[in-house]
């Protein structure tokens, strides 16, 4: 193992290597991070004095049936400009995740050919890990659709149960895209993304429903901006 085999393969920048533990089926790789490098985490100063630091260990990809662990004694700052002491920012993982970037693209790759669980029994870690990975994955993707090469809808109604009864989901008929959802099945649900639509696309512009299942508390369907088209029944 080398600094430059950190970087290569395991997307690990600023850090030392420093030592190679074998523990049972893990390897353990030590490394240290250049201090001239510490950061205070609240306002990016430099000007800062150590003030302690805690050992952490962050799952990496793995090598040959082997876990790979990478150990890092994450340092404590104290910053001489905003006064707060609180540990730097770690660069190689995201804050309070115990792996590292790269071991969160593995995960991603694999989870398009296996299930969640073949993934999680890969990778030595729990289904609620590869689960927590995947849905931050959607939420960073699909959160904010863009909507302005919106053209065709289609608007649907699930039943989830009698707590959460019915959702109303708004889909983007050309890729799959889920571009809203509202709880219940009601008109007033949909307005919010109607008006949201209405603010998004240019004058003369209108989006097609081709396909709805909805309830038909919502009649007649909405115009953006231009005609709506046909609307399908039950």
């Amino acid at each position: 193992m080398s600094t430059s085999l950190l970087y290569h393969a395991l997307n690990i920048v600023g850090y030392r290597y420093r030592k190679t533990e074998y523990v049972g089926r893990e390897i353990i790789f030590t490394i240290e991070q250049d201090p001239s490098t510490f950061r205070c985490s609240n306002c990016g100063s430099d000007k800062v004095s150590k003030r302690g630091a805690t050992w952490r260990s962050f799952a990496a990809p793995g090598f040959a049936l082997k876990r790979i662990v990478i150990k890092l004694a994450v340092q404590r700052v104290e910053c001489h400009v905003c006064r707060m002491v609180r540990q730097v920012k770690i660069g190689f993982a995201d804050e309070n995740r115990r792996f590292i970037r790269q071991f969160e693209r593995c995960v991603l790759d694999l989870s398009s050919r296996m299930t969640i669980q073949d993934v999680a029994a890969h990778f030595g870690v729990s289904w609620d890990v590869v689960k927590d990975i995947q849905k931050r994955h959607l939420k960073r993707k699909f959160s904010r659709p863009a909507l302005k090469s919106l053209r065709r809808i289609a608007i649907d109604e699930i039943y989830v149960g009698k707590k959460g009864k019915f959702l109303t989901i708004v889909m983007d008929l050309e890729t799959g895209a889920v571009v809203f959802v509202g709880e219940g099945k009601s008109v007033a649900e949909y307005a919010p993304y109607a008006q949201t639509k209405r603010s998004s696309i240019g004058p003369g512009i209108g989006t097609k429903i081709v396909h709805n299942r909805q309830s038909r508390s919502i009649q007649p369907a909405p115009s953006f901006g231009g005609t709506a088209g046909g609307r399908g029944g039950r």
